[in-house]
């Protein structure tokens, strides 16, 4: 990893061209593959799911009043698509142990 505590994409490339042998370029591409067709599975409405890893779900939210929290002004808060992460048990053991 980069040293700030967040996993990127060089280091997903990093570790394909340390693990599988492909050249940088090649991991970089094959990384750039797997995003964009997750990206395209969402942008369709597909939920995507990795097995033993987790769930990227789309939800629909509907319109429902909130509150500013500097004035106290209720205002509307218009309808939404959301994207969620649900850890499967797998990965939920996984990060509970460490």
């Amino acid at each position: 990893m980069t040293g700030n505590d967040t996993l990127t994409r060089a280091d997903l490339a990093e570790s394909v061209n340390r693990h599988v042998g492909l050249s940088r370029a090649e991991a970089a591409a094959l990384i750039e593959s797997i995003l964009d067709h997750m990206s395209a599975a969402l942008e369709r409405g597909e939920n995507v799911k990795i097995s033993s890893f987790g769930t990227f779900v789309l939800r629909d939210k509907t319109q429902r009043m909130g509150r500013n929290p500097k004035t106290g002004v209720e205002v509307p808060i218009e309808p939404r698509r959301v994207l969620t992460f649900r850890a499967s048990q797998t990965m939920r053991e996984r990060i509970a142990g460490h």
